[in-house]
């Protein structure tokens, strides 16, 4: 199952025991210990609320009837005895403040059933407030004929005692109080509330439909419906008695019957759970990253499909699905669950499908994973309604155990060696690489599927996707914001609809969103393009602007570098940064200084320095990718450091490898990324040894190979002199940028070197040469042959050479002259003639 669901607390292992050992439980009312009470029924052991803090609160009845209260304590993983009644009340609702001094609790008189009396109007809910520090006064807050539910607020700073506490009451008169409460301390710490002859209280919210709290962030949500428009609205409550509306907005929903409904006010035992799989699902999601979503399913009758929609307002659109139910006779027992797991809303219908929506990235429906399979569906998941809690929590209120909600990493992974479906490859690949958990194993998990499958996925490049999305998730969860100014997908579009027998009718039409007018911050390294193939150009023609700014391009690298060797934990077998490559340390340079001022532009609130490291990170993390990719597959083929020298002939496992390598280059080219330095030189050598000539050489005009100074200098030298390995020489010196191929040419000691000396030496004197009037042909020069047109010739560079002697010198070269120049023609010649 792609969700994985981890027991944080049962209250059958984590508070049954405890009761059961002691054999007895308090039963004096109001006492915290003493007294015989047995508890016989088990199944009036329940949970009551969950507070900030993490702690539980729980109830359960002995066998005279009276009712217990208890509280978890989540840190200490110890129970509290909190308060007892004596009399047989059913619960609707409890909270306990943070200190553990008041306790606040709604209770409704009980029938022989044990449940509420709906129609005798004498049955009445009791909102009682109690000192239990020690047990003391009961103050009575409302004595009404309609439910009320409580809850304490919790500050955000609990470093001292609070002299004054808040109280929510939830009224199923369809408002919300707050109540003030001041306490202070008496006889040492006992504690008691201040005038509690009369509470000050504000009033909150009323009218509304439908609400929900935010217990870890201490946020109401409500609805109220307004000339037939359904608004949504915030409140934040604050550390003091104050409260803020954050926010109100227009839900293009209808709630106008859908009666009155509470979310995470504690368990509501009350309703009737074959109403609620009928009624209603909507509640609100947020993270820690600025997301908040609203998520709803309207009322389910009967029918062949069920709609639910989301609405992602910090991305402000909606997406509206409808789901076919199968067959006729797989009915839906269940109502819709939705559940928070940071990044991902889930959609979950048991015995018919498992969605999981990407809310970071919602704009492209391949980011999201859509599962059927009725078996699995129903074995993996708990059967009852389970209720999503502030961040990943999830509670089962029919047994009382809470759960904290992961992304299963193992299924997922062999969901991507399985499956044959693009999308969900694509969706899988980003499911896997936003666990966070452990991600240097993830990434091999990966890296090793892709290294299967370089070939398997024809809507994008697996490569390209996984060096960005791996990157982009490395970094996203240091900085919010930064999902919008870094590229997370290779993927613009996609238009590719697939059909899930019945599922996602029209499928294009339900998931149009809103455009932004905005434009795209997102970072696109292309825009160095054109300054790096300026810093290349200027390098080939021997020219070169301020080298203070090209040092300070190659010191960016350096640090990238530098970064990248620092967090490796182990040698690299592949043969990668040992040499300069300087062509792709300027792409690394010009990427972090262009990144860093992206950053700077758009990332507000963060310190430089931070973003300076944050770029550096990225940047290797790319770079450590493709290195991560590329040892993996030479560690499958047992490559060897030897296979640098050229004197051998390729292998199927060194052909393999060159054929990932180029899948590599394809993948980074298209977006203009850097590769490691030594990338294209080990590119080069396996593409000598696994070529044929004319392969090569097309590989390197087509710009798949390029032709390093490394490479070329290694080549020379290694081979010998053979027909073959001089054709392969000069094929390749003949392409070489003229400055590098006067340097590689002097290392080989051949007349076809000579060949290319000369006839650089000849374009250099020549390129301004105008010609002048000659007297007559004299021989200024010791060369003479019986071939007129080349003694001319020479004797027109002797002219050049001794009246150009300071421009013309040739650097490092001196013994090349016009002489040498004739004498190399002659060789040529000879050669080509066979004589």
């Amino acid at each position: 199952m792609a969700l994985r669901l981890v027991a944080d607390f049962d209250l059958q292992k984590d508070v049954l025991p405890g009761l059961l050992a002691k054999g007895a439980v308090p039963a004096v009312a109001g006492a915290r210990g003493g007294g015989v009470g047995i508890l016989e029924n088990y199944d009036s052991l329940r949970v009551l609320n969950i507070e900030r803090n993490g702690n539980i609160i729980y109830t359960y009845k002995d066998d005279k009837g009276n009712v217990f209260f208890g509280l978890y304590d989540c840190q200490t993983r110890q129970n509290e005895h909190l308060y007892t009644f004596e009399t047989d009340f059913q619960v609707v609702s409890c909270s306990v403040n943070s200190e553990r001094t008041l306790l606040a609790v709604s209770l409704v008189q009980a029938t022989k059933e044990g449940r509420r009396n709906e129609h005798q109007p004498e049955s009445k809910c009791l909102t009682l407030l109690v000192e239990i520090h020690p047990v003391n006064n009961v103050k009575v807050l409302k004595a009404v004929d309609s439910c009320i539910w409580v809850q304490f607020l919790y500050p955000h700073v609990e470093s001292h005692p609070l002299s004054e506490n808040h109280l929510l009451l939830i009224s199923e008169e369809k408002y919300i109080e707050q109540f003030h409460i001041q306490v202070t301390q008496e006889d040492g710490d006992k504690v008691v509330i201040k005038k509690s002859g009369h509470l000050p209280r504000d009033r909150v919210a009323e009218d509304f439909v439908w609400a929900q709290w935010d217990m870890l962030e201490q946020r109401l949500y409500y609805i109220d419906l307004k000339n037939s428009r359904t608004i949504l609205k915030c409140i934040q409550f604050n550390a003091d008695e104050n409260f803020t509306l954050m926010f109100e907005a227009s839900l293009d929903i209808s709630l106008k019957d859908s009666g009155f409904k509470l979310v995470n006010f504690g368990c509501d035992y009350l309703q009737d759970q074959e109403k609620f799989s009928k009624h209603l699902s909507l509640c609100v999601f947020t993270n820690k990253t600025g997301s908040l979503c609203v998520c709803y399913s309207p009322k389910f009758d009967s029918g062949e499909q069920i709609t639910y929609s989301v609405f992602y307002f910090h991305k402000g659109h909606s997406k509206t699905f409808t789901a076919a139910l199968g067959s006729a006779d797989s009915h839906v027992t269940k109502g819709i669950t939705f559940l928070n797991l940071d990044c991902y809303v889930a959609v979950y219908l048991p015995g018919h499908f498992f969605h999981l929506l990407n809310i970071q990235h919602p704009d492209l429906i391949c980011h999201s994973l859509f599962l059927t399979g009725k078996n699995e569906m129903i074995d993996m998941l708990p059967h009852s309604p389970l209720r999503s809690l502030s961040g990943s929590l999830v509670l089962d209120w029919n047994s009382g155990k809470l759960y904290r909600a992961l992304l299963n990493q193992s299924y997922l992974l062999q969901l991507l060696w399985n499956t044959p479906l693009d999308c969900e490859r694509m969706a899988v690949l980003h499911c896997v690489l936003s666990c966070g958990r452990d991600s240097r194993f993830l990434e091999a998990q990966i890296i090793q599927w892709i290294s299967e499958n370089i070939s398997a996925c024809h809507s994008f490049d697996l490569i390209q996707e996984f060096i960005i999305a791996s990157s982009y998730w490395s970094i996203c969860p240091e900085t919010s914001n930064v999902d919008k100014l870094l590229p997370y997908s290779s993927v613009l579009t996609w238009n590719t609809v697939h059909s899930f027998k019945g599922y996602w009718e029209k499928l294009n039409y339900n998931l149009e969103y809103v455009k932004y007018a905005k434009p795209d911050l997102h970072y696109n390294n292309s825009v160095i393009r054109k300054e790096w193939n300026n810093l290349i150009s200027e390098e080939k023609t021997g020219t070169r602007r301020s080298t203070a700014y090209v040092r300070n391009i190659l010191d960016n690298a350096m640090k990238v570098i530098s970064n990248l060797e620092a967090r490796s934990l182990e040698p690299r077998l592949t043969p990668l940064f040992q040499e300069e490559d300087n062509h792709q340390r300027l792409l690394v340079g010009l990427m972090v200084s262009e990144l860093k001022d992206h950053l700077l532009r758009h990332l507000q609130g963060v310190e430089k320095k931070k973003i300076e490291q944050m770029v550096l990170d990225y940047i290797s993390k790319l770079l450590d990718l493709i290195c991560c990719i590329l040892e993996a597959s030479w560690r499958k083929h047992n490559l060897h450091p030897w296979v640098l020298h050229f004197d051998r002939h390729g292998s199927a496992a060194e052909f393999a490898v060159f054929h990932l390598m180029t899948r590599i280059l394809e993948a980074t080219n298209s977006l203009f990324l850097p590769l490691p330095p030594g990338f294209h030189t080990l590119h080069m050598v396996l593409g000598v040894h696994c070529l044929p000539l004319h392969n090569l050489l097309h590989y390197i005009d087509n710009g798949v190979l390029l032709l390093t100074e490394t490479a070329v200098t290694r080549l020379v030298k290694d081979l010998d002199n053979t027909e073959r390995n001089e054709k392969l020489k000069f094929s390749i010196i003949a392409r070489l940028p003229p400055l590098i191929g006067q340097k590689i040419s002097r290392l080989w000691d051949h007349p076809m070197s000579s060949n290319i000396i000369s006839r650089n030496h000849v374009k250099q004197l020549l390129q301004n040469y105008k010609k002048q009037p000659r007297d007559s042909m004299t021989d200024k020069s010791s060369f003479s042959v019986e071939f007129l047109p080349l003694n001319y010739f020479i004797d027109i560079l002797t002219d050049i050479e001794s009246s150009n002697q300071a421009l013309y010198a040739f650097e490092g070269h001196d013994n090349v002259d016009a002489k040498f120049v004739g004498e190399a023609a002659l060789k040529h010649t000879t050669m080509l003639l066979g004589l």
